[in-house]
């Protein structure tokens, strides 16, 4: 029976990677008719509302005083922050270069995550990361047309910015889950960053009244799914597991997002795009491979 919670923390997990994989995809969507201010605002608002509805219906009400400093700084760090400047950094740069600089997150989380919350950093996880990280390289040295395609300094630094940011805020966000729930540690953290982006309430009035019908479904879709539903598995597996592993399995992410653009955008993956993608699947494979190993000898699962 023991072998249930990781199962459901694995399965939890893997529906957060290819959600997030799908708003690379919605964002350059939705981009085209929306500023980043207000595409982050609508998302968050959707979303809000959403995990509001639910946090209702299921009465988990506020969450407990020793989780909201948690909620509070990834609120404002991973909800506000990242996704006003992933939004204004993938207006800069190709989504290629966004998810290769975005990628450093995971690295930064390892690293935060063995000086904050005293996690180790096995051998294996390390070097899974590596692997993962030329995969992400090289997806998006491939997607930039290998000229360096369309990067401005201002994009990379923006996207720099991202992964600094959504490191601290899932750094911030693993103590408050020892307090709240998944779903009060989501909906909290979602309307803390929707109260940080609420200066874009103008822009984003005046951009949805003239925007076309499927840049305004793409913001809500990016609040129902990426933001409200994958938030919250995340949430729910990183409960479950450490920062650094869990940082470690984003890295199936730029992979995904080939493989969407490749079905939805009409985007052909080059040999070499493959091939990163196929690295950076790799790199999460023997990065996770030794939870197996030690849920083995903790819990006697039997797999």
């Amino acid at each position: 029976m023991h072998h249930s919670p990781s199962r459901a923390a694995l399965a939890a997990a893997s529906v957060t990677v290819v959600l997030w994989a799908s708003a690379f995809v919605s964002i350059r969507s939705a981009g085209a008719a929306y500023s980043p201010g207000a595409l982050a605002l609508g998302r968050l608002l959707t979303g809000s509302l959403v995990l509001g509805a639910v946090l209702l219906s299921r009465r988990e009400g506020l969450p407990p005083r020793a989780a909201w400093p948690g909620i509070a700084v990834s609120g404002l760090l991973w909800f506000g922050v990242y996704m006003v400047v992933l939004n204004w950094g993938e207006q800069e740069v190709d989504a290629g270069t966004a998810a290769m600089v975005v990628n450093i997150g995971p690295i930064l989380i390892a690293l935060l995550g063995a000086r904050f919350l005293r996690e180790s950093l096995p051998p294996r996880l390390l070097a899974g990361m590596a692997v993962s990280f030329a995969g992400a390289v090289t997806v998006g040295l491939s997607m930039s047309g290998g000229s360096g395609g369309h990067a401005s300094t201002l994009g990379v630094l923006l996207c720099l910015l991202a992964a600094v940011a959504y490191a601290g805020g899932v750094v911030a966000q693993k103590p408050a889950l020892a307090h709240g729930s998944a779903l009060q540690v989501t909906t909290f953290g979602c309307l803390v960053g929707a109260v940080a982006c609420l200066p874009f309430a103008g822009q984003l009035v005046s951009e949805a009244a003239e925007a076309p019908l499927p840049a305004t479904l793409n913001m809500v879709y990016l609040g129902v799914f990426p933001t409200a539903l994958a938030f919250t598995t995340w949430a729910y597996a990183l409960a479950r597991t450490t920062a650094g592993r869990m940082g470690a399995t984003t890295y199936a992410v730029p992979a995904l997002v080939v493989l969407m653009a490749w079905g939805f955008l009409g985007e052909l993956p080059g040999a070499l795009t493959l091939a990163g993608g196929a690295l950076c699947l790799a790199g999460v494979a023997v990065s996770r491979s030794r939870a197996k190993a030690s849920a083995d000898t903790g819990t006697a699962e039997s797999t």
